[in-house]
């Protein structure tokens, strides 16, 4: 058992939504699907909280490039403008993509290979048609994400149920992964990112995003190392 009285760790499953798995999904992550056996695993762990997060976005969504105005408007290579809604004078382009995760679709479901009922919390992101949100503890302007798109605040949450730790793996490890990593060390939390149990949108991005994790003092590890046995020393 661990004796550590500065360890409660929290388990925070991203996006791991049928748009985002093969064989059908608009955004699938090749071997997307494939986590769910460890992931499983990790549920089953003693985790003080199990959490998911999902995209549960507007039909109307600014990041569809179905939604913006051609020619420049094709996913994966063009960009639209979004404005901060806490300080309109700032703005930012941001990547168009498929039509994807929209609120009560097939496509915004959590895949059945995943085990569901062990789940806590489930927090829905990306709400906001104006804004996209990687995290669910911001959008892209670094606002809280409950005032812009987030059904809790899970920040809050986290430091309610005093949680020290949290531990981070689904999709996708170069972007929704990556940004609630950094989201949880910047809201003061030890982070933990599980390399093994993550895929990515573009595979070249994920060793930047693992030294950018690094540097912000997250660990990347595996679900076979200490950092794992750690939690399961707790039961």
């Amino acid at each position: 058992m661990d004796s550590s009285q500065n360890f409660k760790p929290a388990l925070l499953v991203v996006d791991m939504q049928e748009d985002f798995c093969p064989p059908k999904g608009s955004l699938a992550v090749e071997g997307g699907r494939d986590l769910a056996q460890g992931i499983n695993r990790l549920l089953k762990l003693p985790f003080a909280l199990k959490v998911a997060t999902r995209d549960w976005h507007p039909k109307d969504h600014a990041s569809f490039a179905s939604n913006q105005e051609g020619p420049n408007n094709e996913p994966f290579e063009h960009k639209t403008t979004m404005t901060n809604p806490e300080n309109p004078a700032e703005t930012k382009e941001s990547m168009l993509w498929p039509v994807h995760c929209v609120q009560d679709t097939t496509g915004a479901a959590i895949i059945p290979e995943i085990d569901t009922d062990r789940f806590d919390l489930v927090v829905s992101k990306g709400q906001d048609a104006r804004m996209e949100m990687y995290s669910a503890f911001n959008d892209i302007f670094g606002n809280n994400g409950s005032k812009t798109g987030a059904s809790v605040d899970i920040a809050s949450v986290f430091k309610q149920k005093h949680i020290t730790h949290v531990y981070a793996c689904g999709l996708t490890g170069d972007i929704c992964v990556f940004e609630n990593a950094m989201g949880a060390r910047k809201a003061g939390f030890e982070v933990v990112v599980l390399q093994d149990l993550i895929r990515s949108v573009d595979r070249r991005k994920e060793s930047v995003a693992k030294q950018m994790e690094e540097d912000a003092g997250i660990v990347v590890a595996s679900t076979t190392g200490a950092e794992v046995a750690r939690v399961e020393n707790l039961a």
